[in-house]
């Protein structure tokens, strides 16, 4: 596993990135050895927060942790992630025996929303991504996983279209699709 670490508003010893790189080998288990994890610390109103992302083959796991001591956060961030694993165990092996984690996406794509007429129209950040083809349901487990609202993909059951699922305030999912 690879790792990247990177400190806000805070300057940390050696032995917290030891710390951390030990208790996130303990994910290790459940990915290849190419996947990555990114762990940021900062320290925001005398809390020490550690935001964990991990990724392997395409799967993303995000766990962000808030507490009074650096190595508690790093402890409750790995935690979050292993109870996202245990979680989605079932989809996770089935997707697993489909050999979801081993394709490869050839197509890359990035967008960026259109400004309204009286904004500015300087582009501040770009974020370019792969959107690997997968069914709706693994989207919706993905975008659960990462705890965002809407995921972007490339929909397996509408011929490789681009689609976006969203979580609706009334509850369920939403999708958006292309459909030309």
């Amino acid at each position: 596993m690879k790792f990247q670490y990177s400190e806000k508003k805070v300057k940390l010893p050696g032995n917290v990135h030891a710390y951390a790189e030990k208790k996130v080998m303990k994910l290790a288990k459940y990915f290849e050895e190419d996947s990555e994890a990114l762990i940021i610390f900062s320290v925001e109103k005398n809390r020490n927060k550690v935001e964990l992302t991990v990724r392997g083959a395409g799967t993303w796991f995000r766990a962000c942790e808030s507490t009074s001591d650096m190595f508690a956060s790093i402890d409750a961030a790995v935690g979050t992630i292993e109870g996202q694993i245990r979680k989605n165990k079932t989809r996770l092996a089935r997707r697993l025996r489909q050999d979801a984690f081993t394709r490869t996406v050839t197509e890359e794509t990035s967008f960026a929303p259109e400004p309204a007429e009286d904004e500015d129209l300087s582009i501040v950040k770009i974020k370019s991504f792969y959107f690997k083809p997968m069914t709706r349901e693994e989207a919706v487990m993905q975008m659960n996983l990462l705890n965002h609202n809407f995921f972007a993909f490339r929909d397996e059951d509408n011929g490789g279209s681009f689609a976006v699922v969203y979580r609706r305030n009334e509850d369920g999912y939403g999708l958006i699709d292309d459909t030309e």
